[in-house]
C-alpha cells in the first residue's frame, strides 16, 4: 500500500490519511514528549508516530496501555502477535512521506518549530488551542500524547529496540 501525495487512496484511508490530521498528530506527541522530559522529541521519533497512530488495531494497544506503564508494556502488547511488532517498521517506511509532509504542515503553521541544528521539532504551546476533534479522532490525539511521553521516558535508542524498528 503507497501512502505517497497523489496515489490512489480509498476515500476512507484518504480521510484519516492526510498531513493536516498528521500535524496535529505530531502536534500533540510533541506536547506529551515535552510534558514528560522538557525537551522536545529528535525528529527522526516523529516517523513513528503516524504509523502506530493512524492504524486501528496498532492504536487500540495504545488505548489500553496506561501512560505509567510505559513503551515497554506497549511494545509487549502489541508483540503478541510478532508481526503486529514488526510491521510498525514496514509503515514507518511507507507512510515516511507522509510524516515529511504532516512535519512541514505544523511547522508552517506555527504547530510546531524545527530546530535543524539538534533534529528536534518543539510542539508550540503558548497562543495554541486544542480543537474539539471529533469523537473518532480523539483516540489518535491522545495516543500521540501517550507516545511522547514513552518515548521521553526511554529515549531513541531504547525506543529503536522495543518497536524493533532501525533509524
Amino acid at each position: 500500500m503507497s501512502y505517497r501525495r497523489g496515489a490512489a487512496i480509498p476515500d476512507e484511508i484518504g480521510i484519516i490519511h492526510n498531513t493536516a490530521l498528521g500535524a496535529y498528530a505530531l502536534w500533540r506527541f510533541g506536547v506529551g514528549h515535552q510534558d514528560q522530559c522538557g525537551s522536545p522529541p529528535l525528529v527522526p521519533l516523529s516517523f513513528l508516530v503516524l504509523p502506530i497512530v493512524l492504524h486501528k488495531p496498532t492504536v487500540r494497544h495504545v488505548e489500553s496501555t496506561r501512560t505509567g506503564s510505559g513503551l515497554a508494556l506497549f511494545a509487549a502488547k502489541l508483540g503478541q502477535e510478532r508481526e503486529n511488532l514488526l510491521a510498525v517498521h514496514t509503515r514507518a517506511l511507507a507512510m515516511r512521506g507522509l510524516s515529511l509532509e504532516a512535519i512541514g504542515v505544523a511547522a508552517a503553521t506555527g504547530l510546531a518549530t524545527l530546530d535543524h541544528a539538534e533534529a528536534r521539532m518543539r510542539s508550540n504551546t503558548i497562543g495554541i488551542r486544542r480543537p474539539d476533534l471529533p469523537v473518532g479522532l480523539k483516540p489518535i490525539a491522545s495516543a500521540a500524547e501517550k507516545l511522547g511521553h514513552w518515548f521521553a521516558m526511554v529515549g531513541p535508542a531504547q525506543v529503536g529496540t522495543h518497536l524493533a524498528v532501525r533509524f
